[in-house]
């Protein structure tokens, strides 16, 4: 039976439909602003590295994943830990939103809101209509993908809160501004020697004071002393913080701290690129390949070491020297090579 033929629409408990974003969004509003994390350069840094990581990706099995659908999948598991795609006669399309339905925790269809120009259109299909990918699943609902910022909210919200706040000091505080006490006066007078200071820049402006004390004697002399109004934001050591939280961000991302550090060195800069692309976004396009073998019932392969070139060539020359000198003693002394290169993963 077509599990999608029923008069009564039950909503699905993935957090994933647009009901789900509605009330997230809804609560977000009455609760405050929250959830911003993904607008800061440095999450978009680290989108974009997956994003590009992806797209130059080798493909090999299939022509349907081409650089901008594996752009487009290195963004979405980014930002929302899942990506789904319908597999169309023109090629994959995007899904904007899904709903779908499991048995043995396997889904087995889909509703799916696919986007066009004139608003979403809804379709339904099958699993093995379906390219689902996700990350950071777990055993309560396999089906449902988490982003690392959802997984690292924590720091996501700190991240935020920092960056809306200095967002807020250099918006709305008085940066630059003093006070300058003035004399009892009419209000009138003190009105003409504002306006004597506004657009003085850099010119010496002498006042006289008229302002003396109760029994006749001379002015004090803090009388024409400014007081500054800049906030002094060093006592709350922000900008250690907000490293802190980049840095935070960046290793939720799998991207070494090291390689935003001012202090970073190329061998540093190309270590941190060889971990992105092997502890992170290789075994991402090992579970998109998986996906697609399954669905397209061939076998594919995706590769993102070699594009990225995310391997140490001088140590691979020398471990290709010493294999060739290796296989050389090896055929003189007749022994079978097959066994050791195995052992050494060539």
């Amino acid at each position: 039976m077509w599990p999608f033929k029923r008069k009564t629409e039950t909503r699905a408990a993935s957090n994933t439909g647009y009901t789900a974003q509605m009330m997230q969004a809804r609560t977000a509003y009455i609760t405050g602003i929250d959830g911003r994390a993904e607008l800061t350069s440095t999450v978009q840094a680290a989108v974009s590295l997956w994003e590009n990581g992806l797209s130059v990706a080798d493909v090999e099995g299939t022509d349907i994943l081409s650089k901008r659908t594996l752009a487009i999948t290195g963004r979405m598991l980014a930002l929302r830990g899942e990506a789904v795609f319908y597999i169309g006669e023109e090629g994959l399309v995007p899904a904007s939103d899904w709903d779908l339905s499991t048995r043995n925790a396997r889904p087995t269809a889909y509703r799916l809101s696919l986007p066009e120009i004139s608003g979403a259109k809804s379709v339904t299909a099958l699993a093995g209509e379906v390219l689902h990918f996700r990350i950071g699943a777990d055993a309560l609902q396999p089906w449902f993908g988490t982003s690392p910022l959802k997984r690292s909210s924590l720091s996501a919200d700190l991240l935020e809160v920092i960056e809306r706040a200095l967002v807020e000091v250099y918006g709305d505080a008085p940066l630059g501004s003093s006070i300058v006490p003035m004399p009892e006066t009419p209000e009138t007078d003190l009105a003409d020697i504002a306006r004597g200071f506004r657009g003085s820049r850099g010119r010496v402006l002498v006042r006289e004071s008229i302002q003396v004390q109760a029994a006749g004697g001379p002015a004090p002399a803090q009388d024409w002393k400014a007081n500054d109004l800049t906030p002094d934001l060093s006592k709350a050591l922000m900008d250690k913080t907000l490293d802190q939280a980049r840095d935070q961000i960046n290793a939720a991302f799998g991207i070494l701290p090291g390689l935003n550090n001012k202090a970073t060195t190329g061998p540093m800069v190309r270590e941190a690129q060889r971990h992105l692309a092997q502890w992170t976004l290789q075994p991402i396009a090992e579970g998109i390949a998986e996906e697609c073998s399954d669905k397209l019932a061939a076998p594919i392969v995706l590769d993102v070491t070699r594009p990225l070139q995310a391997f140490d060539a001088g140590g691979r020359a020398r471990a290709a020297s010493g294999l060739v000198q290796a296989l050389a003693a090896a055929k003189e002394a007749g022994v079978d090579p097959a066994p050791v290169l195995k052992l050494v993963d060539w």
